[in-house]
This record gives structure tokens, sequence and C-alpha cells, in this order.
């Protein structure tokens, strides 16, 4: 077994230790990173696998940050983070396009506008990447990835083997899966429909403009904080109905324009954040007897 430092040295800049991840979560806040790698590529990627299943340290994938809040006291082991050599995209079909892990949604969406290929412009609505957004089984608009997924790469972090999974070999369900979390996505196919580009343009548009007119922008944000229960109970609906929506905790707020998305605003610690949502969620529970899910994922020591 090697050290960590023997380590370090084998992927240089890479692999580098004590660092910020405030600056990858879109709260903007969160504790260090014991260490952070960012592979530089597949193999090295497989080659650092191999390295830990030696060592055996606790591994925290994270994406673009869309929906993480980081506790203050960050992350115990290493975190890795896909870079740019997993965010390539190609046609594989006339309808069907691969995407890297680390892909925007926002350029799937556009990439398949493009190239003529509805039925995703719901990605341009979705922060985040698209392995996050395959995880969390992301949708808005009355779509979401689980009806236009036709299979992913994955690597097993256990083995270090990567294999393809199809469509119906995941259990998809309302912001979640059946996936391990010993699993990292690589890549990702999707099939959309051949559609004229003006069309696609279009919609695209539409529902982008449909998010604007509801939902925040330009503050830091991690968008819905509590899974809807169905139709008839929206999560923003019971936190308004629960009279939360002046709550505040420190520098962290409640959006007026939309109270299911919570706010750093300026100087909120994660902390903050957090205490905000369980009092929120109390309050929800006393008043309705609901007890309110989170969507945001919450990592990091406490």
């Amino acid at each position: 077994m090697r050290s960590m430092e023997e380590i370090t040295k084998k992927f240089g800049s890479n692999l580098s230790s004590n660092i910020k991840l405030s600056k990858f979560s879109w709260f903007n806040l969160g504790g260090p990173a014991e260490y952070l790698f960012k592979p530089q590529d597949k193999m090295q990627l497989f080659e650092f696998l191999k390295e830990n299943k030696k060592n055996k340290f606790k591994i925290t994938i994270l994406g673009a940050g869309s929906n993480t809040l980081i506790r203050d006291k960050g992350i115990k082991g290493v975190v890795i983070k896909l870079g740019s050599s997993f965010s390539k995209l190609n046609l594989v079909d006339e309808n069907i396009i691969e995407a890297g892990a680390a892909t925007l949604d926002r350029k799937i969406s556009n990439f398949a506008k493009e190239n003529g290929i509805g039925n995703l412009e719901f990605l341009s609505c979705i922060p985040g990447s698209i392995g996050g957004a395959i995880i969390m089984n992301s949708g808005c608009y009355g779509n979401d990835i689980s009806k236009v997924l036709v299979s992913i790469n994955v690597i097993d972090m256990l083995d270090c083997k990567e294999r393809e999974l199809k469509r119906e070999e995941i259990n998809f369900f309302y912001r979640g899966t059946n996936l391990p979390n010993n699993i990292l996505i690589t890549s990702v196919k999707l099939k959309g429909i051949k559609t004229s580009k003006v069309i696609v343009e279009k919609k695209q548009n539409e529902l982008l403009q449909k998010k604007k007119l509801s939902q925040p922008t330009q503050v830091k944000t991690c968008g819905s904080t509590f899974k809807n229960l169905s139709n008839d109970k929206k999560a923003w609906k019971l936190i308004k109905d629960s009279g939360c929506t002046e709550l505040k905790e420190g520098d962290a707020i409640i959006s007026k324009k939309h109270c299911n998305f919570f706010i750093n605003n300026g100087e909120a610690k994660s902390s903050d954040i957090e205490k905000l949502i369980n009092k929120v969620k109390q309050l929800v529970c006393d008043k309705t007897g609901v007890n309110l899910e989170l969507e945001i994922k919450i990592i990091g020591e406490h």
C-alpha cells in the first residue's frame, strides 16, 4: 500500500489536497475536500481507482454542484470531479446522442436542437450535468431522464470494470434510481425524436421562458429543495400554506419568487441553509402532517 503523498506525486496536478469546494457548489458554500481528483481521461481514472482499491479512501462523486449542499467542514477522503474529457458530445444515430457524464444538460439540449432532435428540450431547463441528472432522474414540464435514456456506461469502483447498463436494467422512480453508490457514470446515450430545428427551438424557448417566469435566476441557489409528493401536493404549496415563506436562518433565505428555492443571500454558511431546511421541514410536518423529502443532496462532515 502506498501513502497518499506517493499517490499524489503519481497523479501530479490532477490530485490535490485541501481544496475549497465552495467554488463547485451553486450555493457557493462548503468546506474543503481532503483530496480532490480531476482525472485527465478515462485511463487515468482507472489508474486511480485501481490504486484506491488498496488504500480504500472513501470516494465522493461531485457533479456540477447544482443540487448539492456541501457542509462547512468539507468532505473526508477523495472527491472525484470529472472534467472536460468527460463532456464530449457525439451523434451515434440520427436521433441518438452520446454525452460524457460531465456534459451540462443545457449543452445536450442545444446539441439536440442543432441536429434537429426533439423531446430533449426539457434538458435546457435542468441545471447541472447529465451524470447527476441520471442519478436524480431529473425532469420537468412532463418529461424526465427515464423517458429518453437508452443506456449508461459505468465504472464499478469496487472491481474497476466498465460496463454498459441498458435503460431496462435500471429502476427509475420520482427523482431517483436504484443505481448503487459504488458506480461512476462515464457517459450516457439519449434518444430523441427527429424533428425540424425550428420546432425544437420554438419548444425550447417556450420552456425556458416558462422557467424564467416561475423560478429565481442570478442567485445562489441549488434549485428545488424538496420533492413534490404528487400533483396536488406540491412542495412549494405545502411550504406556503404552512407559513414558512418569511423564515430565514442567518443569510439563508427562501425565494420570494418560488418558495421551494432556498438562497444563500450573500454571507450564509452551509449550516444556515441546513438549519433553514430543517426548520421548514418541521413546520410543514407540524401544520400538515406531511414529511417533506429532500430533492437536493447534503454531503460532507457534520
